[in-house]
């Protein structure tokens, strides 16, 4: 070849190159779909053993399960509020003052110092929007859409679906001085919000609209996908809908599609909207382009809400295996159903006993866009890319602890859970309540220690045996306790310790 050819082939090369789209050069960003369900049990779907045993089939989550990786050893917080904390800020819950559930006339709520996932995205390039339950607080600073939100719309964002009721049982029992309609002007209201504004009231909470507002919430994501598809935009949807939570009321589609009442309709109901997001991704042409999270933020709600059940059915999930239900630290409380589809990145049909928490999804999802996480502060969470690749069996963690209010009350290290304050619940017979009113003593100076891969329903207490697995279980304790002296935490919730009103 002639040398002026050689030059003149280069010099088209490279004015190529330079005329080429940035889209040509630079990696596409995936979309981030995080669909987050609510008190779902790790026994309760078909790909976790339950779903058609159960007595309400799931097959669009079955199919997403095994299109993708799912999770075995995924782990969260004790409650609603502590585990959306810790997802949205990849820290523990304590750290945000935020480790209790959230409560109307509680003071804590999220602060304006906090930094999340929305920020994380909005940071990246995306465009971002919640749709559903928040439950970090209602306070201006609090509001997701001063936290990196484009939009919201949902319930308010300091109280939980059963607020549903809240109107129909003021009136039942007569305990506030005000007509029906009063009470339904001053109850929950359906609310939305954009990025930097107040919160706007569009209609009342009742028990028909929660009946019907995955329906909504559905409609409104699946508008937001085509808005950003069409705008050549990434996008984060954040969709934290009603799956799960009682009262589970479904929709007249759904009304006694399972064989167990409510909550296995609303379940099946559930699992149809999940398809309605896949459906959309695919007709967009982005499903391959698109991270797809489906995720429960804690164990089943249990026997505490089992009264919202119909025609004698109890409204409660499943937590399989394990011992325990919202509102406990036990392994069913806290362990429960994750799976995660990326196509041409993450191996389908896998599965990975790797410890993941849900603080663990912020960090990896930096990674994966290019997200700047803070360093001013502790961050709990860590990057699990490498478990999502297969490229790593045991991943990056091996340990988590768990609060309640202000206390550190258990660990897990690898297979062992060890518990600094017996759990245990309240009153005997028909006044036995476990869950979110079991009442928390203090030990006698040791830890109980279970084996949760010898015995998950932790029915035997091993410490006596195995008395060694203290060393490697207390590590993870003091090393938290050390950031805590850099970084003290705000005050932590309390609703039950008053001290006589001396602070």
């Amino acid at each position: 070849m002639s040398r002026d050819l050689s030059v003149g082939l280069l010099a088209l090369l490279l004015a190529v190159t330079a005329t080429a789209p940035a889209s040509a050069q630079q990696p596409q960003k995936p979309n981030v779909v995080f669909i987050l369900a609510d008190n779902v049990g790790y026994g309760d779907l078909g790909s976790y053993g339950g779903g058609e045993l159960r007595g309400a089939p799931t097959p669009r989550l079955d199919q997403l399960a095994r299109e993708g990786l799912r999770l075995t050893q995924y782990l969260v917080e004790p409650g609603c509020t502590p585990s959306r904390a810790a997802l949205m800020t990849g820290q523990y819950s304590i750290r945000s003052g935020l480790s209790l559930v959230a409560l109307e006339g509680t003071p804590n709520t999220l602060s304006a110092r906090a930094f999340t996932m929305g920020e994380l995205f909005k940071g990246a390039g995306y465009a971002t929007a919640i749709f559903g339950k928040w439950h970090l607080g209602g306070e201006p600073q609090s509001l997701p859409t001063a936290h990196g939100f484009d939009e919201f719309y949902g319930i308010p964002p300091n109280i939980s679906w059963d607020s549903a009721t809240y109107v129909s049982s003021m009136d039942l029992t007569h305990s506030v001085a005000a007509t029906p309609a009063e009470l339904l002007a001053r109850g929950p209201q359906i609310v939305e919000a954009t990025a930097g504004g107040a919160l706007r009231a569009v209609k009342p909470f009742t028990p028909e609209v929660r009946a019907n507002i995955d329906y909504e919430l559905v409609d409104k994501s699946i508008d937001f996908m085509r808005r950003q598809k069409a705008a050549g935009k990434p996008f984060f949807l954040y969709l934290p809908f009603s799956m799960g939570h009682v009262p589970n009321l479904p929709s007249a589609q759904f009304k006694g599609k399972s064989r167990i009442g409510n909550y296995g309709d609303k379940i099946m109901e559930g699992d149809y909207h999940v398809g309605q997001i896949l459906d959309t991704l695919k007709e967009l042409g982005v499903d391959d382009s698109t991270i797809v999270v489906f995720a429960s933020d804690n164990g089943p709600f249990g026997q505490a809400g089992r009264e919202f059940g119909n025609d004698g059915t109890p409204d409660m999930g499943n937590s399989g295996p394990f011992r325990g239900e919202l509102g406990e630290v036990t392994e069913g409380a806290i362990r429960t159903a994750a799976f995660v589809r990326w196509p041409g990145k993450v191996q389908p049909n896998t599965t990975s006993y790797a410890m993941f928490s849900i603080m663990d999804f912020m960090p990896t999802f930096a990674h994966i866009v290019g997200g700047t996480m803070p360093t001013d502060r502790p961050i709990d969470g860590v990057d699990q890319t490498d478990v999502l690749l297969g490229n790593s069996a045991a991943g990056h963690r091996e340990s988590l602890l768990s609060f309640i209010g202000a206390d550190l009350v258990a660990a897990r290290w690898k297979q062992w859970r060890i518990y600094f304050t017996d759990i245990h619940p309240t009153g005997d017979g028909p006044q036995r309540e476990p869950g979110v009113f079991s009442a928390s003593a203090p030990m006698a100076g040791y830890p109980k220690v279970y084996n949760i891969e010898m015995d998950p329903h932790e029915d035997l207490i091993v410490g006596g045996v195995f008395a060694w697995v203290s060393d490697p279980a207390l590590k993870p304790v003091f090393e938290y306790l050390e950031t805590v002296k850099k970084y003290p935490n705000p005050p932590a919730p309390n609703i039950t310790q008053f001290h006589g009103g001396r602070g």
